[in-house]
């Protein structure tokens, strides 16, 4: 016999605080921001649930950035994720203590572990998303993501089975503000793990040889696409993003030319950003790649197709040979020039 779970008995909303060798994943503090406005709209506790060895501490910093409660299992297992170990301490807290809304970061450990706790847990899972809200008349958990390549968006909602979970992608959501002052309770998980239970083994973490490209945290990104003609233009680009303070990304279509790597790659298919400011550099501007960038600050479009469709988002658009405008823009950022400074200075029609 079917039998439905008593929805009624959910409640509270689930960040799953996910931590590298003792520091909280940026995503997190997303999430916590997100978190916060959905449980203030339901009426419920924001609690984070935290996993490792020894980091105790973290769950004062989930605290700060707004969490009520911190749920912590602390055991020499979870000290390197494995998807057993993790996804068994979740799905047994989960049968516990019920939470009806369940947060995951859309990292590669969010998106190895996600569907495995959902697939245990018989309910559904929203993945990459990039919007979420709560329905005004049922409190249902609304969950939009990008579809058919990011030809539209698509609202999912998950009626019958609780917990409702969602990963999120990194760099779509604002940052939780963190408040030294904020006080709240950590609780101690039962973490009844044994290596029986897990069948994989760390034997080593290899850290990447490749320059390390953060583009969800950078406030200013200098992006090029097929625009440039050629992987030279990237050198150019990086010296104004050096000049920002900030880092290079790319379309996808400069990544598969074999002109930068795919780290940097920005869009539906790489990664979803944010910065204060987003400079695109001959990049038309297709579906994919705005659905990466649109939600920027600021966005600056230098291209020479004036009916380039990146011009229907830019904040700042110049018509014109990136070869020629963007020498221009670091000579003025050599001159001390500040950046709020720069746009009037070089007229940038709004």
């Amino acid at each position: 016999m079917d039998r439905k779970k008593d929805l009624s008995t959910y409640k509270n909303v689930w960040v799953i605080a996910e931590q590298r060798q003792g520091k909280i994943t940026p995503v997190v503090v997303e999430l916590l921001g997100e978190g916060r406005k959905i449980a203030n709209d339901i009426g419920v506790e924001l609690c984070a649930v935290l996993l490792g060895h020894n980091v105790y501490d973290l769950g004062n910093e989930l605290i700060k950035y707004g969490a009520d409660k911190v749920y912590y299992a602390n055991n020499s297992l979870l000290e390197n994720y494995t998807t057993d170990g993790y996804t068994k301490v979740i799905v047994d807290a989960v049968n516990e203590l019920k939470p009806e809304i369940v947060l995951i970061g859309a990292t590669h450990i969010g998106r190895d572990l996600a569907p495995r706790i959902a697939s245990n847990l018989d309910t559904g899972l929203t993945a990459d998303c990039t919007k979420l809200e709560v329905d005004e008349e049922d409190k249902k958990l609304k969950q939009t993501r990008p579809a058919f390549g990011g030809n539209i968006m698509a609202t999912i909602v998950c009626p019958d089975n609780r917990p409702q979970m969602s990963t999120v992608r990194p760099g779509v959501m604002d940052k939780a503000v963190k408040d030294e002052n904020r006080k709240g309770e950590i609780i101690k998980l039962n973490a009844s793990l044994t290596k029986k239970d897990i069948r994989t083994e760390v034997i080593k973490i290899v850290k990447s040889e490749k320059e390390l490209v953060s583009l969800t945290d950078a406030n200013f990104i200098v992006s090029g696409g097929l625009g440039l003609g050629n992987a030279d233009g990237f050198k150019m680009l990086k010296k104004l993003a050096d000049k920002l303070g900030g880092v290079v990304g790319a379309s996808r279509a400069a990544v598969d030319s074999g002109w930068i790597d795919n780290a940097h790659q920005v869009g539906q298919t790489g990664t979803t950003v944010k910065p204060t400011v987003y400079i695109a550099c001959g990049i038309s501007g297709a579906i994919q790649h705005l659905a990466g960038m649109q939600e920027s600050d600021v966005i600056v479009a230098i291209n020479k197709n004036e009916s380039a469709p990146i011009f229907e988002v830019a904040d700042y658009g110049i018509t014109g040979d990136v070869y020629d405008i963007v020498p221009k823009l670091i000579e003025l950022l050599n001159d001390n020039t500040r950046i709020t400074e720069l746009f009037d200075q070089y007229k940038l029609a709004k």
